[in-house]
């Protein structure tokens, strides 16, 4: 099935044959004329042609495919859509770059067995196969017995980048990009994002191949919000991969990710990198002065070196559209209530650093502190509110170190001055600065599901008091949104007792207040 090269004539030729001797089975839609061909958004080369001036599509009893767009609709994100496969849970795309029409992708990302499968390396190929299964009555898709990987995009952007590993890396995972760089993929894929992966559309062992990808969201696990999660693909490099994007919403996390690398020397480069913007955007980026080391001295936590990096040289940084980030002690907007503070940890365990608003409400931005090691780690959100954080508990992960988030300031500001309302822009990219505006939510596990865990992190969590919830920061994106309460087995009725934030803030975990054994509570889900 799929032999090499059939021309379009043969394809054309064997379903207008079969149209006639089976008039009940198979409909064909009315051609293309040139000058609507000549109109569309995307070249069409001459073999396809020779199909699209004879068909414009075709339905059968099981399926219905059109080869172009008609009235209002429109060729996007380098494909175009044939028609859906599995009754509507999938899509069957085309390659529309302008070398081509090629590859054609059936991707069903749903259920519990998500499958994308290489069909054909271009159109009239697929077109003749598809004209040989419907002679032959076979109406199942065709499926792959060969395979290839997807491959993170990010893991390809950093490839070669000189630097340490992020968290994922500490986690065990392969950056599955192999020694090799492809320059053409990193190039297509840019810096890369933690949500989507890439498929190597050249040099696959042959047809249809299937892909060994699943999405990063998981549907098996509820929520206490209706689960709207998706997959966006799309065709690039004139049909020389395809990108698979997860949106997850409404769902949990189903899978590890691989981060963005923090470089090695992240907190020179962040205060190289905001001084060239104060210069070159004066209004826009200013700084404060840092402190001497002495100053940093006589704190009551130690400041570990590439903090104090950023402390010399930094005391604050604002930046048009941000809240304002004091380094330094003593700022009005670090003030913190006293439950609240004991929620959070106490003293030693996290250093504020903005006061976030969002709303009718307020969060506080801090970068939590290991008090048994001193090391200075993840910087998260968490709602100012007591009573808030009380009823629903949650948080969001903002960056794995200080230099880490300055270093995504400077980005999205160097982007931001680039064009038109630096204040607007800056406003809009860092919505995620306040929990819950719609990042990726990791799913918060009853900690009893760690026993036994070889991992030293999560076999401690197991030692945390009955009903603690915690997920595990170490493996999901920047930005992520931690919401405790929204997993199926938390008690509609709980309140906090505690936030506790394990290894500087690798392990996050709501400690509920304990329940009588008379008190029957409800869960959510």
């Amino acid at each position: 099935m799929y032999h090499a090269g059939p021309s379009a004539v043969d394809a054309v030729r064997a379903l207008k044959e079969l149209a006639r001797e089976r008039p009940d089975e198979l409909e064909l839609f009315e051609g293309f004329t040139d000058a609507e061909l000549d109109g569309w958004a995307v070249v069409v080369p001459e073999e396809v042609r020779g199909v699209l001036r004879e068909i414009g599509g075709l339905e059968t009893e099981d399926h219905e495919y059109r080869f172009g767009p008609r009235g209002r609709e429109v060729f996007a994100d380098g494909c175009w859509t044939l028609g859906e496969t599995d009754f509507g849970e999938g899509s069957l795309i085309v390659g529309v770059g302008a070398a081509g029409w090629g590859p054609v992708v059936a991707v069903n990302p749903w259920g519990s067995d998500p499958d994308v499968t290489v069909e054909a390396p271009d159109f009239t190929t697929w077109l003749a196969g598809f004209a040989e299964r419907l002679a032959d009555g076979v109406a199942d898709r065709p499926r792959g017995t060969l395979s290839v990987p997807a491959t993170s995009t990010v893991a390809l952007a950093e490839a070669d980048e000189p630097g340490q590993a992020g968290e994922a890396g500490e986690a065990g995972q392969s950056d599955g990009a192999g020694s090799g760089v492809d320059r053409e993929l990193a190039a297509l894929v840019g810096r890369g994002d933690p949500l989507t992966d890439l498929v190597d559309l050249h040099g696959l062992p042959g047809y249809p191949c299937s892909v060994d990808w699943e999405p990063y969201f998981s549907t098996f696990h509820n929520t206490a919000d209706t689960g709207s999660s998706e997959v966006q693909f799309e065709i690039v490099g004139e049909g020389r991969a395809l990108l698979l994007r997860s949106v997850v919403s409404g769902d949990f996390l189903g899978r590890a990710v691989r981060r963005h690398r923090v470089p090695a020397d992240a907190a020179r480069r962040a205060v190289a990198e905001l001084r060239e913007l104060a210069d070159s955007c004066p209004g826009l980026v200013e700084l404060e002065a840092g402190c001497a080391d002495s100053d940093m001295d006589g704190w009551s936590v130690p400041v570990p070196e590439d903090v104090r990096t950023v402390f010399r040289e930094i005391g604050g940084v604002a930046i048009a559209g941000l809240p304002a980030l004091r380094l330094l002690p003593g700022a009005p907007e670090h003030a913190v209530d006293p439950e609240l503070h004991r929620m959070l940890g106490g003293d030693g365990s996290y250093w504020p650093l903005a006061r976030i608003v969002h709303g009718r409400g307020h969060a506080l931005a801090q970068i939590r502190i290991d008090p048994a090691t001193g090391r200075w780690g993840y910087v998260v959100s968490v709602p100012g509110d007591g009573e808030s954080l009380r009823t629903y508990p949650e948080l969001a992960l903002l960056a794995e170190s200080l230099p880490d988030l300055l270093l995504t300031f400077a980005r999205l500001a160097r982007r931001a001055a680039a064009g038109p309302d630096f204040a607007a822009r800056m406003a809009r990219d860092t919505r995620w600065l306040f929990p819950n505006t719609g990042e990726p939510w990791p799913r918060p596990a009853p900690v009893g599901e760690w026993a036994g865990s070889a991992d030293p992190l999560l076999a401690a969590a197991t030692e945390l008091p009955d009903g603690t919830h915690a997920a595990d920061l170490r493996a999901v994106p920047i930005p992520s949104d931690l919401c405790f309460y929204r997993a199926a087995g938390w008690p509609y009725a709980a309140r906090l007792e505690r936030l506790h934030f394990a290894a500087a803030g690798r392990l996050a975990a709501a400690v509920p207040v304990p329940v009588p054994a008379s008190v029957n509570v409800p869960v959510v889900g």
